[in-house]
């Protein structure tokens, strides 16, 4: 017979256990999300999100280099208009907010991957991320319209210099949509991290504090997946692939660790997992409160997305983490 193994000869020394270690977490696991708002030198910290801020344009730049400087690759951007209206149009414009803030970026730190959320939440005045039915207070939002907005917004985007775009309104074929619209404009090198598998969560509430973007009325159910599903998501997965999504996101992630795991074993594409915002205020209130270290608790979590199957991290915890990392 063999010996009797006991694991824990391999856990009584710090360097041996780093040693025989499955799953590391570095500062390229991670990216950062960002608000953008208009205005100068104004920054306003986010009620439900302590240590996040709406910032303005300059203010973007200062935390984009200061993410670089972290070791951090990447930020995502999220804006929000001065106005809003039925048609999102400070989402396509080739002046809006967050085409203003990727272009500033990009001239300011070349080097960092700016992401762009391609959604229409932030700029429409009823909240939804799309067209409606007139009269319709359901939050039924009318597909395939919504889709030409989607692609005049991802182009846009990819003019003022966006490396990755990322569709988040969990439309039917807006992959497909902006895929072509990109291709049409000259744009076929630029990817997109499409959020395929994103559920009707509550764990997004202290996001659409930060966003501006809370539905007026009705909910996103119609249009987001109910979270009792899981097969539904690897449906959704393929449907992307086949359209050309080329990294795919599951958004929430605390909760959908078991959706990452099957969505990594079903694609040999890089998969993202969004740790949101209920999931970082929840930690943040806790830690505030003394009931928690919150660096341990930070660094376990996303070393359980990282053993779920996460390539990568999306986390308002990213500049902490990256100095704890670093420490």
């Amino acid at each position: 017979m063999f010996p009797i193994q006991r694991p824990r000869r391999l856990r009584n020394h710090p360097q041996l256990r780093r040693m025989v270690r499955e799953n590391i977490l570095t500062t390229s696991d991670l990216i950062y999300p960002l608000f953008a708002v208009p205005g100068e030198s104004f920054a306003k910290e986010v009620k439900s999100m302590p240590g996040v801020y709406q910032l303005s344009i300059d203010k973007i730049v200062e935390e984009a280099k200061e993410v670089y400087d972290l070791g951090i690759p990447a930020i995502i951007l999220f804006g929000i208009p001065a106005d809003k209206d039925n048609d999102a149009t400070g989402a396509w414009h080739d002046h809006g907010i967050v085409q203003q803030a990727a272009t500033a970026v990009k001239e300011a730190v070349p080097d960092l991957v700016v992401i762009v959320d391609t959604c229409l939440c932030e700029y429409t005045a009823h909240g939804h991320c799309g067209y409606l039915q007139t009269g319709d207070l359901t939050g039924r939002v009318l597909n395939d319209p919504t889709l030409e907005l989607l692609k005049k917004t991802a182009v846009s985007q990819a003019k003022a210099g966006a490396d990755i775009i990322a569709p988040s309104g969990m439309m039917d074929g807006f992959v497909q949509a902006i895929r072509s619209g990109l291709d049409e404009a000259g744009f076929e090198d630029i990817p997109i991290l499409s959020y395929a598998a994103k559920y009707a969560s509550a764990y997004y509430g202290p996001f659409r504090d930060a966003a501006e973007s809370a539905p007026q009325f009705g909910d996103r159910r119609t249009y987001q997946m109910d979270p009792a599903n899981g097969t539904e998501a690897l449906k959704e997965i393929e449907l992307d692939i086949a359209e050309g999504a080329d990294m795919l996101m599951v958004k929430p992630a605390l909760a959908y660790m078991d959706i990452i795991w099957r969505v990594k074993q079903a694609t040999n594409l890089p998969v993202a997992a969004y740790n949101v915002s209920g999931e970082y205020s929840m930690v943040k209130a806790a830690a505030l409160n003394g009931w928690i270290d919150e660096q341990k608790v930070v660094l376990e979590t996303l070393m359980g997305f990282k053993r779920s199957g996460a390539d990568l991290i999306l986390t308002y915890h990213a500049k902490d983490a990256a100095r704890w990392l670093q420490g």
